[in-house]
């Protein structure tokens, strides 16, 4: 449902309480009395009470009780019982409105409070990454796959470091709050460490202690690390995550990988040892994308996986945040539904000292 039927859907509410109570009263003044339409006059305090405040909803059953009195007097209903009874029903079906009204007010003011908290909580969270660090420029997009989040269990970060640019990019096991709260151990790990640590391995293993002690054992994260000096290549560190795909100036797409994977995050108390760093040429006019799994794992309608590398193309945008956002839009249109797993995707691309940064 668009932005658009939801607003039609909220004008016709909005408006139902009026037209209700006057297509009762033609029907009324037209049939007289006999039919007994007359308790019909309360569905207009109770329509009221769906999208219109405690203000509203008391007008319009003030209005209905007029109304109702009204229309009474006119069908002489008042000389016996149904005009009392039709006004007892108005006047009930106002009140019950009424405190519904009260109660769907306070939710929605307490469901703002908690969203406006979740926003800044989410901004703290996942932070703007810079869009030039070092040689580089970078790009950042994602895409929850709850409804109206901003975050889900994906993680992205980048850190100038003395030891040179640092990234990550990682996806929590599961969903929910749970997920968001590992991530953020994770990211907060990663952050201090980044600054700390010389070797890439040793934050790697930092980061393995900091999941192993905050989470339960049932919990894991899939990560892949990349640092960036100015010796031309990149050194890419992966706990169980997908390969990052490398772009060479030439159009050239790679998909380099280690020797062997490292088990994620949270499980390598388990495993026989720890991740293995490798090196990748990166030049000036290479990218290199990370992403998660939400990516690869895209299916159409005929259940066909996103084909990533052949999509490589739509990054030959000169500004990577456009470049970026058009791998964005086709992923969305290769799903043709609402995606199941959050995607992220950070785009790295190397500048060199003789091109100037991506404003």
């Amino acid at each position: 449902m668009t932005m658009n039927d939801t607003r039609s859907e909220s004008g016709v509410l909005y408006w139902m309480p009026l037209a209700v109570m006057a297509v009762v009263t033609a029907v009324d003044l037209v049939a007289g009395p006999e039919v007994g339409f007359l308790p019909l006059v309360s569905l207009g305090p109770a329509f009221a009470s769906l999208v219109g405040g405690p203000r509203r909803t008391a007008l319009v059953g003030a209005a209905a009780l007029v109304l109702c009195v009204g229309l009474g007097l006119y069908d002489g209903l008042f000389d016996g019982r149904r005009g009392f009874t039709a006004l007892a029903s108005v006047a009930g079906v106002t009140g019950v409105g009424l405190a519904a009204s009260v109660m769907r007010s306070r939710r929605e003011a307490e469901l703002a409070s908690v969203r406006s908290i979740a926003e800044v909580a989410q901004r703290v969270l996942l932070r703007p990454v810079p869009r030039t660090v070092g040689p580089l420029d970078v790009a950042v997009s994602y895409t929850s796959a709850v409804a109206e989040a901003r975050i889900g269990g994906d993680l992205y970060e980048v850190v100038a470091s003395p030891y040179g640019v640092r990234v990550i990019v990682g996806d929590v096991q599961g969903k929910g709050l749970a997920a968001v709260e590992t991530a953020a151990v994770v990211l907060g790990a990663f952050r201090e460490a980044a600054h700390d640590e010389p070797d890439l391995v040793r934050l790697g293993e930092r980061l393995e202690r900091s999941v192993a002690r905050e989470v339960d054992g049932e919990k894991f994260v899939t990560a892949v690390l990349a640092e960036v000096g100015s010796d031309g290549e990149a050194v890419i560190l992966s706990f169980g995550h997908p390969a990052p795909m490398a772009v060479r100036r030439d159009g050239t797409v790679e998909f380099p990988e280690p020797e062997s994977y490292a088990l994620p995050l949270g499980l390598g108390v388990h495993g026989p040892g720890g991740a293995k760093p490798y090196r990748i040429g990166f030049a000036p006019g290479d990218q290199l994308l990370l992403y998660t799994d939400g990516v690869t794992e895209t299916r159409d309608e005929g259940g066909a996986f996103y084909p990533l590398a052949a999509r490589a193309r739509l990054l030959q945008d000169p500004d990577p945040y456009r470049a970026l956002r058009a791998l964005r839009e086709d992923l969305l249109h290769h799903a043709e539904l609402p995606p199941h797993d959050d995607a992220a995707m950070l785009l790295l691309r190397c500048r060199g000292d003789d091109r100037p940064p991506t404003r």
